[in-house]
């Protein structure tokens, strides 16, 4: 007569059986290590409660926090600080010419971020002229990395002018991000929100940096891009431009 087993029974009888290896160990409660998970999550988030304060808001703190552990924050955030200064060298957008290439964007990725926007030969490309300006604004901000601009169809022989504005993000000598057009982040409505999110993302910028705190410069809005007409008064102006680049 054979005698039916639940293995999931604590009985004295199963566990002489457990041991002895003919049913396996009864599967392990989960909810002992979800409730020691939460715990542990609540209490990283507590001790990391003051990162992505700057120094005026831990200031406002005093009342409310040790001092002690404020201080920490205060050294904190002044080391950060005073790392970013040291590594602004840059802080504006480098137009290249192809010979430059290796020198200015392979190489130069090797000590930092080289962010480069391959930039539309047309006066139309509306996310071209876009991302040139946001371009602008971000190599101010962020001088530890190093953005360059460059006719997409000068770096690369028969580039589809449809294919501008490409974003390319180099970090050791390797491309780690790339944007074809604006499409996927977004359009004609990107906002530099957007590409310091990117910069986030590659690593590029730490989630805690203090410049990614808004601003007043900052304007959530889309910048706008001019109209038809506009771009017809500045078309010889452009032209113009353009024997830069020969």
């Amino acid at each position: 007569m054979q005698v039916e087993v639940n293995p999931n029974e604590d009985t004295e009888w199963n566990d002489i059986l457990r041991k002895h290896g003919i049913i396996p160990e009864k599967p392990q409660d989960p909810e002992p290590l979800i409730q020691e998970a939460l715990i542990e999550a609540e209490r990283k988030a507590h001790e990391n409660r003051l990162e992505d304060k700057d120094l005026d808001e831990l200031d406002e703190l005093e009342d409310e926090e040790d001092e002690d552990f404020l201080n920490q924050y205060r050294q904190k955030r002044l080391a950060e600080l005073s790392t970013i200064n040291q590594t602004s060298i840059h802080n504006q957008v480098y137009g290249l010419q192809k010979p430059d290439f290796t020198r200015e964007v392979t190489d130069a990725s090797q000590n930092c971020f080289v962010c480069l926007n391959l930039t539309s030969s047309s006066s139309n490309n509306v996310e071209s002229r876009l991302l040139s300006e946001l371009w602008r604004r971000l190599a101010a901000k962020y001088g530890d990395i190093k953005f360059c601009e460059m006719r997409g169809n000068m770096c690369i022989e028969g580039y589809p002018d449809r294919n501008t504005p490409t974003i390319l993000v180099y970090h050791k000598g390797e491309i780690v991000r790339q944007f074809v057009t604006l499409l996927t982040l977004r359009g004609s409505a990107t906002r530099i929100e957007d590409l310091e999110n990117m910069l986030v993302e590659v690593g590029a910028l730490k989630e805690s940096d203090v410049r990614l705190k808004k601003d007043d410069s900052d304007d959530e809005r889309p910048l706008k891009v001019k109209s038809k007409s506009s771009i017809r008064k500045t078309a010889t102006v452009e032209e113009e431009d353009d024997d830069d680049w020969d």
